[in-house]
């Protein structure tokens, strides 16, 4: 193919610019390419197709409403009747009191509003100390720049130069390191901390037993803010709109994007607790110098009103829990490869195939040739730093499930 000029992301472009795998058309679980090559979407594009592809329901829904409003700001007092509608549905679905929701074009958006908001919070409440964030070793929190700060990826945080400082990360798992942190920094500096309920991009790790939960309560304790990052375990995901709320937790904030429209429009946001808020909309209020160009793109909102609907009817708020076991079982034995340190999964429908650090030294690009091989045999796995991830469209059988486990123990074969 001729050299390309589009500069992907995450991508090595010496390697890309003469060889890119171009998908031309999707339906349900499955994606094509150019050369009418079928694959099952094993990771639902980039963790988002929820409702899988070509549903016409979201495609009619984003047709009648660009015929009808294409665009327009939502800046000051202008609003429009998509961004109201899917607003109020957001907040009554979320597992917060008085909920209010700020929209933005995606994931990244939606952490840099959580972080510059819990900072004002703080200022606005008296205490401008409290600027500090923590996060977790592994999380990915986007890429803008208080995401890449607060990266616990290190590859995503180094080399950058100096970023944006006041940021802390601990381990995955331990509220005790969370809680030692808390000391170390002085609660009366740190304004929130952030968390996935399960670990994405930083290797698909479920939380602990209790952790969540505990965690929440600590932060309680403290008066830092409980951000859950739900950008990836929202929709279905891991069970229930938010996926956080099957721990019985309530956060201050939660940031959501990608299955909220099942990645159909690029839309995201952050749901804002009643006591976060209140500042803002009571009283003389204030103005709150922050956002999104697109921010309730009335197409958008379109969309996520029609992947809403779509949800709710066919089961699919609850399918990311209902399958996890099966996708979990279907992808154990490959633990048993010697090429295997182990598998992950077991909250949600996704799941991580880790490979072994000796197969790692002895051969760095071990995930992206295992990628490779898997996608020869058609099935589409996710690269990470030592693993491939699972995380296909909510919509997928066991038949389905079965066989992205079998491309993946193909693949394993063929690395030796």
């Amino acid at each position: 193919m001729p050299e390309t000029r589009f500069w992907h992301p995450f991508a090595n472009m010496a390697e890309v610019r003469n060889s890119s795998l171009t998908i031309a058309r999707a339906e349900g679980c499955y994606v094509w390419d150019t050369d009418g090559n079928r694959y099952l979407d094993g990771t639902a594009s980039l963790w988002y197709v929820n409702a899988g592809h070509g549903r016409t329901e979201i495609i009619e829904a984003i047709h009648r409403q660009a015929a009808m409003l294409d665009a327009y700001s939502t800046f000051g007092d202008y609003t429009n009747e998509p961004a109201e509608q899917l607003a109020a549905r957001l907040a009554a679905v979320a597992p917060v009191k008085e909920a209010k929701v700020f929209f933005g074009s995606g994931g990244g958006d939606a952490i840099e509003t959580a972080v510059k908001l819990a900072r004002r919070h703080f200022i606005v409440e008296g205490a401008p100390d409290r600027v500090h964030i923590v996060t977790r070793v592994g999380g990915y929190h986007g890429t803008h720049g208080f995401g890449t700060s607060m990266a616990g990826i290190e590859p995503n945080h180094s080399g950058f130069g100096p970023l944006v400082p006041g940021h802390s990360t601990v381990p995955w798992d331990s509220v005790e390191a969370l809680a030692a942190e808390f000391d170390r920094v002085g609660a009366e500096r740190v304004a929130a901390f952030f968390c996935e309920p399960v670990v994405g991009a930083g290797g698909v790790y479920p939380p602990p037993p209790g952790y969540l939960e505990s965690a929440a309560a600590l932060c309680k304790e403290a008066g830092v803010l409980f951000v859950a990052d739900s950008v990836i375990c929202g929709f279905g995901r891991i069970g229930g709109w938010y996926g956080v709320e099957r721990f019985g937790v309530e956060p201050d904030l939660i940031t959501f994007a990608k299955g909220v429209t099942s990645g159909y429009q690029p839309l995201g946001g952050v749901i804002v607790s009643g006591d976060v808020s209140r500042h803002f909309w009571e009283g003389d209020g204030e103005v709150f110098r922050h956002g999104a160009t697109y921010a309730g793109h009335p197409v958008c909102c379109a969309a996520g009103l029609a992947n809403m609907d779509l949800l709710e009817r066919e089961g699919l708020v609850g399918r990311g829990q209902e399958m996890e076991q099966v996708l979990l079982d279907a992808l154990l034995p490959l633990a048993d490869h010697h090429f295997v340190k182990e598998v992950r999964g077991g909250v949600g429908l996704l799941a991580a195939v880790e490979l072994s650090p000796a197969l790692m030294s002895e051969r760095p690009s071990a995930v992206r040739d295992l990628q490779l091989a898997v996608r020869e045999l058609g099935v589409l796995v996710r690269p990470l730093a030592s693993a491939v991830a699972v995380s296909p469209p909510l919509v997928v059988g066991q038949e389905e499930i079965e066989a992205i486990s079998l491309a993946i123990s193909k693949g394993l074969a063929s690395l030796g």
